[in-house]
């Protein structure tokens, strides 16, 4: 948890106070790899902060090799589902563990009273949000305006951290190609 508190220092100033409250509501949730640990259907109750780990989004298929994976969080990045999490309509995707994971989670009604009570509260929402919606929007910009080549290299450049972590397979479907065109990708710029 001192982890997370550090984060958000290096954001805002946060008071004692602010942080017994707000830490107070945060729930420890520690998974294996490969747990999906929100289904598609299900509604988002968590936004949550990885201190440990890492975590792919992805909209599932019936054959897994055709997953469409459009997301990774690694540590010291928040995570949620967060359409869900703001509507608290189902979820139209999934959230799985790429390795053993540790999160620090608040929920939706826990949140609310935070932002009610606390100094930081709504500064603190306001930058995860805007964390998730610039990573989600670099994305479509770039899936719009970029060859996957140039995805993948903007990926090596913006998130070396992901080409270390992530299996190959999951990067591929990332920037939209298969694993081969990926390999042949990676070939190329080597």
């Amino acid at each position: 948890m001192n982890k997370f508190r550090h984060y958000l220092e290096a954001i805002v100033d946060v008071e004692d106070a602010d942080w017994n409250y707000f830490s107070s509501r945060l729930i420890k949730r520690e998974f294996p790899k490969k747990s999906i640990f929100l289904n598609m259907g299900d509604v988002e109750n968590y936004i949550s902060f990885i201190e440990h780990g890492g975590v792919r989004l992805f909209i599932p298929k019936e054959d897994e090799e055709k997953d469409i994976t459009f997301g990774f969080c690694l540590q010291n990045e928040f995570i949620s589902a967060y359409d869900s999490f703001l509507t608290q309509e189902p979820s139209l995707y999934q959230l799985e563990t790429l390795m053993d994971t540790t999160l620090w989670s608040i929920s939706y009604a826990d949140l609310q009273e935070v932002y009610k009570n606390t100094k930081i509260g709504n500064t603190m929402g306001r930058f995860a949000s805007e964390r998730l919606f610039l990573i989600k929007s670099k994305r479509e910009q770039s899936l719009l305006n970029d060859t996957a080549e140039q995805r993948y290299i903007n990926l090596f450049e913006e998130r070396p951290e992901i080409i270390k972590q992530i299996p190959l397979k999951y990067i591929a479907s990332y920037i939209g190609v298969t694993p081969q065109a990926l390999s042949r990708i990676r070939r190329r710029i080597s």
